[in-house]
């Protein structure tokens, strides 16, 4: 009796919606890609199940570095452009992820996905309690901080 470890479809569904998530607590962009490429072995496993667990490890590796690879070369390079020198007004609105707790009156940390007033990571403050991992919104620029609500 052979004793072979089995994979099923919903096995990589699973794991791909536990990268996913991963990347609400790892601020890099990057574990999302291969959360995707596990959602897409799944469904490829869902339509072809006789696939070895060696090709479905394959595909799941080519998948993911294939997805980062074209989100990182094609469609980032268009958004390489800083904000420099631009007005205060057309920073608002912008949206980042909140690195450090930000508590009424006290400044956090927001990191943005490129750079806002020529810098990536701005001191920030907000008139209510909001917790490191939230997405916020840039309401206004205050000196050398911006203001920021949950997003």
């Amino acid at each position: 009796m052979e004793n072979a470890l089995i994979i099923e479809w919903w096995h990589w569904e699973l794991a791909g919606l536990g990268l996913v998530l991963l990347e609400l607590a790892v601020p890099a962009f990057f574990v999302i890609w291969f959360g995707f490429g596990a959602l897409l072995v799944g469904l490829v496993l869902l339509v072809a199940p006789e696939l070895s667990l060696t090709t479905q490890i394959a595909a799941w590796i080519v998948a993911s570095v294939a997805m980062a690879v074209l989100w990182f070369r094609v469609f980032k390079r268009s958004q390489h452009k800083t904000l420099v020198g631009t007005a205060a007004g057309e920073v608002i609105g912008e949206v980042g992820l909140l690195v450090s707790a930000v508590a009424p009156f006290q400044r956090g940390r927001v990191r943005f996905q490129r750079p806002v007033l020529g810098a990536e990571e701005w001191a920030c403050m907000a008139e209510t309690a909001i917790a490191a991992g939230e997405r916020v919104r840039v309401v206004s620029v205050e000196g050398s901080f911006v203001k920021v609500t949950k997003a």
